[in-house]
């Protein structure tokens, strides 16, 4: 009886165990100054790993503020996730915070949410961390999440050979990448506007121009478009309620720095990191094979093309219900060293 019993718990451990490679090995690729849904998607990232959903190889920074690498650090070590790489954009791509200023409150002279990187001008150059993480990547096994500017990713394509690989830019993402999933674009009218311009491509339209076109066709591209995260909205009443397991919560503060306790946030960057990480659910439909035009006001178009490598997301209403509660859930959920007793 004892044999058999130790036989079924392995059984049920094992695929968990036995498939640990295959699980979503995550890049994300973020502009965090801005929109605090930056915030809540890497929350949301840490709590899928902390149910062995994915791993978190590495964050990179699209936009430039003194914050934004210290703020990432703090949200990272908050999650127990201290060690996880960090980049930032070398370029010139400033934004103004609500709050990642958040990373210097102090209580008694003590950091309220530690981190080491003091700066952003402190951590290496964002392409250097992409090139080193798919550099020691297995082929076919990276998911690239970008949800601000493209500017990381389109300075990654177009990076030479070097020391930390032989490879090229270009060369590195065929070999290495399965999945970039990013938010960006409007392939359908938003609110009438059949021209709407979203600010993740007309903040730095040439960098998304740069990225549409030398992105390898052999890799699947998933967008996710401004209709889909305005249609799933963070609701207001999780922050209210769901984060009363401490009395300082970094994503919670963050929240109510950008909108206050009566707004519910869009969540943009949440659906990317949702389909990315679990792409079989059925929380989204997919639109046919594509290609995305970018042009030069930042006008995205997307033209199906059987031999095309480009899809966006689609939701209906009862997708969009689900959608909203396991971000919410997830979102909440307490990190693993915070975790209340008996949970």
């Amino acid at each position: 009886m004892t044999s058999r019993v130790f036989l079924l718990g392995w059984l049920l451990w094992f695929p968990v165990w036995g498939f640990a490679e295959t699980l979503p090995r995550i890049v994300f690729d973020t502009d965090i100054a801005g929109d605090v849904d930056d915030a809540l998607a890497l929350a949301m990232l840490h709590a899928l790993a902390d149910r062995g959903e994915c791993t978190i190889e590495a964050v990179t920074v699209s936009k430039s503020h003194p914050q934004n690498a210290p703020m990432v650090d703090a949200i990272n070590t908050f999650y127990g996730r201290s060690g996880i790489p960090i980049g930032v954009t070398k370029g010139n791509y400033p934004k103004d915070s609500k709050y990642v200023d958040l990373a210097e409150q102090k209580d008694d002279g003590v950091l309220r949410y530690p981190h080491d990187l003091m700066s952003s001008a402190d951590a290496p150059d964002a392409v250097d961390v992409l090139r080193q993480v798919l550099a020691e990547a297995e082929p076919n096994s990276i998911t690239i999440i970008p949800v601000g500017l493209a500017v990381n990713i389109a300075d990654l394509l177009e990076s030479p050979a070097d020391d930390i690989s032989p490879l090229t830019g270009v060369e590195l993402v065929r070999d290495k990448v399965k999945l970039l999933s990013i938010m960006a674009g409007a392939f359908n009218p938003v609110n009438g506007n059949t021209h709407f311009l979203e600010a993740n491509v007309v903040n730095h339209v040439g960098s998304m121009q740069r990225f549409v076109r030398q992105w390898p066709s052999e890799v699947p591209v998933v967008w996710s478009d401004f209709n889909i995260g305005i249609r799933a909205r963070y609701p207001r009443r999780s922050i209210a309620n769901d984060f009363k397991y401490m009395p300082h919560h970094i994503i919670r503060e963050s929240y109510l720095l950008f909108c206050g306790p009566d707004h519910d946030r869009p969540s943009w960057d949440l659906t990317s990191v949702l389909y990315a990480v679990r792409p079989g659910d059925g929380y989204f439909g997919l639109s046919p094979k594509g290609t995305v035009g970018v042009a030069d006001d930042g006008f995205t178009t997307f033209t199906p093309a059987a031999t095309g490598n480009h899809r966006y997301l689609k939701m209906n209403g009862m997708q969009a219900a689900r959608v909203i509660e396991v971000q919410r859930a997830l979102v909440s959920q307490p990190p693993v060293r915070h975790q209340p007793s008996g949970r």
